[in-house]
């Protein structure tokens, strides 16, 4: 792609310099990053600072033109995506349409062979490890849940908490008030104020969900990854995590993958469909469903 002009609109036109998500094209680019310094007894637990997240155009994560091969099968193919600071965006596909490929790209598991992915204006996904990616502000859920089964809902928010995780640090310490009330909101706010000190093991399968998005609360994202979130769930486990999703957007910038069209409907703003390992439509759900392509390789299977 020409970096100096914006990326081109799906039927070839430019975009207007007023119309979002490309007005601010190109990005910044960072200057290279130091070669890391092994790790010492100093720096235990510690992960990169890659900067302050620059928003200033709204705009929290863009994938320009990113490709993926696995032994010659193009899992995303050219896939450019951006998503507004702030934002609920819903993510459907049929299965190999590289949904997951694409979380994996955004969150360092995969690097891809072409193509820029940038968290805000600054940050360079690509020249990042896993870890620095997290601490950045990056927070992904699969879709089964990963818990301290053997510590109550209390203690994997505590465990989770963005801090000094040097080994001296969390022996002696004590939780401060502020941190207490930290943690007891995030309860309040995940539906497990009750459960506080039940064992996590011993949760219902939504709430280890719902625990789960707690402690990726508890990182201070800016941007959540949730990979089909309401799997196994039951009708009542699932609205109320649609209410949860829709309370996180605007404080958080979310990215739904899921499967459950009813799910999506209760809280889509706008839709992307990928196919292929590109966007195939994207739009308001009704547009979508409506989209005779999607219709023929999805929602009519």
């Amino acid at each position: 792609m020409n970096l100096k002009e914006p990326p081109a609109m799906s039927d070839g036109r430019l975009p207007d310099p007023d119309h979002r998500p490309w007005p601010w094209w190109p990005p910044a680019r960072p200057a290279p990053a130091e070669a890391p310094q092994p790790s010492s007894d100093a720096s235990y637990g510690r992960q990169v600072d890659p900067g302050a997240l620059d928003v200033r155009h709204g705009v929290v994560l863009y994938l320009d033109n990113i490709s993926v091969s696995f032994d010659g099968f193009k899992a995303l193919n050219a896939l450019s995506l951006a998503i507004d600071a702030g934002e609920l965006r819903c993510v459907i596909g049929p299965n190999g349409a590289g949904k997951t490929t694409m979380m994996d790209v955004i969150t360092g598991k995969t690097r891809p062979d072409a193509g820029s992915a940038f968290f805000g204006q600054t940050i360079d996904l690509t020249r990042l490890s896993e870890a620095e990616i997290a601490h950045a502000g990056i927070g992904r859920k699969f879709q089964k849940p990963t818990i301290f089964e053997h510590h109550s809902a209390f203690e994997n928010l505590e465990l989770a908490m963005k801090a000094d995780k040097r080994v001296r640090r969390t022996l002696f310490a004590r939780l401060s008030s502020e941190e207490e009330g930290r943690i007891a909101a995030t309860l309040d706010r995940i539906g497990l104020a009750a459960s506080a000190g039940r064992l996590a093991g011993l949760l219902s399968h939504g709430q280890k969900q719902w625990l789960e998005i707690g402690m990726l609360l508890m990182q201070e994202p800016k941007l959540l990854l949730l990979d089909e979130p309401v799997a196994g769930m039951s009708d009542e486990e699932t609205e109320r995590t649609a209410e949860l999703f829709v309370s996180l957007a605007g404080e958080h910038s979310l990215v739904v993958v899921e499967h459950d069209m009813a799910f999506i409907a209760s809280i889509a703003r706008k839709v992307t469909v990928l196919h292929e390992g590109s966007v195939l439509a994207e739009g308001a759900l009704d547009v979508v469903q409506n989209d005779p392509r999607v219709i023929e390789v999805y929602l009519g299977r």
